[in-house]
């Protein structure tokens, strides 16, 4: 069964999609973008910014589902110009994750608002209790 799950403080797209969807211990959460919670861009033309945005959206979005950065297995990052902000992605990313995770980063033409450089989407297994 599939439970949706709207994280508090991440902007609400329903009804066109769901920011996470939980299936037994699976959690899918939707490509986050460098939105507010009003679904206003934040630091446009500034990757730093938006990929801290993202994150902290990731962060929201993971928590609101009951698992953190650890449970990730997955990841997908889409980025407008990966040689300008792949170092920058990393640098956060490294700060979040103290394991490799899988994941796929690919450079795209755009995101949904020309004004978004950096979109990224995760995949987590919660972990039973016996940690």
């Amino acid at each position: 069964m599939r439970q949706i799950i709207q994280p508090k403080g991440v902007w609400d797209p329903r009804p066109r999609f769901a920011q996470v969807a939980r299936s037994g211990d699976e959690v899918y959460v939707a490509g986050q973008a460098p939105v507010d919670e009003d679904g206003n861009t934040v630091g446009p033309g500034d990757i730093e910014a938006q990929t801290r945005q993202v994150f902290e959206n990731l962060r929201r979005c993971l928590e609101a589902a009951g698992v953190r950065f650890e449970d990730v297995v997955k990841l997908n990052v889409y980025s407008t110009d990966l040689d300008a902000h792949l170092s920058t992605i990393g640098a956060f990313r490294a700060t979040h994750f103290s394991e490799p995770v899988p994941s796929t980063t690919v450079q795209v033409s755009r995101l949904v608002r020309p004004e978004w450089l950096v979109e990224i989407e995760a995949v987590a297994v919660k972990r039973s209790q016996e940690r």
